[in-house]
C-alpha cells in the first residue's frame, strides 16, 4: 500500500498559501488537527488533511464562519465521500453565484436610478436598495416621492415591506377598475362609481394613516409630469385623473362634505 505523503506545518502552510499561525489556530480550536507524528516528535499533516484544509479555505472564502465550517466538514475516507463533499460544495458555489448576480443586478438598477434622480440623495438611495433587496420592483414610486412622503413610507413600511406591497397591489387593482369604468362611460354618481371612490379614499387613508397634511404631497406626486413613473401605470393614471376627481366629489357630496378641487401647480 502506497504510504501517504506527510507535511510539516511550515510545508503545508507554504503549499496552501496560509500562515503557520492560522494552522496553529485551526489546531487549537479542533478544526484541523494533524494526526501524524514524526520519529522526532514533530506533528505532521497528511494529504487527506490538505484536502480538508482546502475545503475549510473554500468555505471560508464563501463567507462561512469557522463555527459553521466545523459542522460542514465530512469524512473523506472514500472516493464516494469526496464526491459527496464536492457535490455539496458545488451547490454552495452555485447559490453564491446566484447571490452575486442578484447583487450585480441591484447595483445596475441603482446605477440607473442615481442617473435618473440626478442629485445626491443617500436617504433615497437607501430606500431603493432596501426595496431591491426585498425584490420589490416598484421602487419607482419611492424615487418620485417628496422627502416628506419618503419619510412617511420609511417610518410606516420599511419594517413591514409586505404591507407596503399589499397596498401597492391594492392600488393597481383599483386603478384597473377605474380605467374600465372611465372608458365605458360609467356615470360618476352610479353605485359602481361611488363604491370605487370610497375604496380609493379608504386606500388613501390607509396610506396616510389619517394624516391629512400628506394629501397635498400626494396631489403634487400625481399632478407632476409623471416622468420616472412606470410607463403603463402613468398612462392609466392620466386616463382616470379627471374621472377620479369627479367620482370622489360625488362620493363626498353624498356624505354631505365638499371635496376640494385639485388644481395643478404652475410649472
Amino acid at each position: 500500500m502506497k504510504k501517504d505523503k506527510l507535511f510539516t506545518v511550515g510545508e503545508i502552510a507554504k503549499q496552501m498559501g496560509v500562515t503557520v499561525r492560522t494552522l496553529q489556530y485551526y489546531d487549537k480550536i479542533n478544526l484541523l488537527k494533524p494526526n501524524e507524528t514524526s520519529a522526532g516528535g514533530r506533528r505532521l499533516y497528511s494529504q487527506k488533511d490538505m484536502v480538508e484544509l482546502h475545503q475549510i479555505l473554500s468555505l471560508k472564502y464563501l463567507g462561512f464562519s469557522l463555527d459553521e465550517i466545523k459542522n460542514k466538514l465530512f469524512s473523506l475516507d472514500t472516493p464516494q465521500e469526496v464526491c459527496s463533499v464536492l457535490e455539496q460544495q458545488k451547490e454552495i458555489i452555485k447559490e453564491e453565484i446566484i447571490n452575486l448576480q442578484t447583487s450585480l443586478d441591484a447595483i445596475n438598477a441603482l446605477h440607473d436610478e442615481v442617473i435618473a434622480i440626478d442629485s445626491v440623495d443617500f436617504g433615497k438611495y437607501a430606500d431603493i436598495i432596501a426595496m431591491l433587496r426585498n425584490e420589490n420592483k416598484n421602487y419607482w414610486v419611492i424615487k418620485n416621492f417628496s422627502p416628506r412622503l419618503e419619510d412617511h413610507v420609511r417610518e410606516k413600511y420599511m419594517d413591514m415591506p409586505d404591507d407596503g406591497k399589499e397596498l401597492y397591489e391594492r392600488y393597481l387593482r383599483i386603478l384597473d377598475e377605474a380605467v374600465i369604468l372611465s372608458q365605458t362611460g360609467e356615470p360618476i354618481d352610479s353605485e359602481k362609481s361611488i363604491s370605487l371612490a370610497k375604496r380609493w379614499w379608504d386606500m388613501v387613508m390607509d396610506f396616510t394613516g389619517g394624516d391629512m397634511s400628506l394629501l397635498p404631497e400626494l396631489q403634487k406626486f400625481n399632478l407632476n409630469s409623471k416622468e420616472g413613473w412606470n410607463a403603463e401605470i402613468a398612462k392609466k393614471q392620466e386616463w382616470i385623473d379627471d374621472f377620479l376627481g369627479a367620482i370622489l366629489a360625488a362620493y363626498f357630496n353624498q356624505l354631505g362634505y365638499e371635496f376640494p378641487a385639485i388644481e395643478e401647480e404652475q410649472k
